[in-house]
């Protein structure tokens, strides 16, 4: 009599749970102990993928190729023999599709700075898979710890300018899980803001005291030509 199917054990002996677009992945599926011959059937999402014949008890091969994002999601396999009803299923295997990022943009609320002002600067990739880390530079010196974002959001940090040398260029860069897959943002300066002269709130006011006195003076002629007029009639 054949011994009875335990529930078999799908492993993944090629590549990784976290995978890229056209890769392929191998996984293995045994049911130990079991009298073969055995039929090992792949589910993905509960719809069959693969179905193999074994004659010993060597595990069953499945090579799947990630071609779109429906490939990814959770895959069993059943243990069972040709002649009998039922069958055992295995644990089950998680596949996550990770995507490339796409080029970080580097951006401030303001342009323009002085000396002993606070500033900001954000760095966001729209496009990739979470989490994004992200890096900052002036050129080519990190000037923050890397910041790791769960969520789809920007990576901010927040700037003293405190000298000439502070209005140099920044960049940041971005990466994920995908392989090979470092990003570099645009360049951004800061602009040195002109400070106003302390003497120009005065020669505003200056200015407009003789405007209105050159006014006041050309609406006073007239009461004042009149009478030296008529006087000397």
């Amino acid at each position: 009599f054949p011994e009875m199917l335990s529930n078999p054990k799908l492993v993944l002996v090629q590549g990784n749970l976290n995978v890229v677009m056209k890769q392929n992945v191998t996984l293995s599926c045994l049911s130990e102990p079991g009298s073969p011959p055995v039929r090992y059937t792949l589910f993905k999402h509960n719809q069959q993928v693969s179905a193999l014949n074994r004659s010993d008890l060597t595990p069953a091969l499945f090579t799947v190729t990630i071609s779109s994002a429906s490939d990814v999601g959770e895959y069993k396999c059943k243990a069972e023999y040709n002649n009998s009803s039922g069958g055992k299923y295995s644990n089950s295997l998680n596949f996550t599709l990770i995507e490339p990022i796409s080029k970080p943009v580097l951006s401030s609320p303001t342009s323009q700075a002085k000396k002993g002002q606070n500033v900001t600067l954000s760095c966001f990739s729209e496009n990739g898979s979470l989490p994004i880390t992200y890096l900052f530079f002036r050129g080519t010196q990190n000037i923050s710890p890397q910041k790791t974002m769960q969520k789809r959001e920007a990576a901010v940090i927040f700037l003293f300018i405190n000298c000439l040398s502070d209005f140099g260029t920044y960049k940041c860069k971005a990466n994920n899980s995908f392989p090979n897959n470092t990003k570099y943002s645009n360049g951004f300066n800061f602009t040195l803001a002109e400070e106003r002269s302390h003497s120009q709130p005065l020669i505003i006011s200056l200015g407009l005291i003789l405007l209105l006195l050159i006014i006041g003076f050309a609406l006073a002629i007239p009461f004042l030509v009149i009478p030296l007029y008529k006087a000397s009639e």
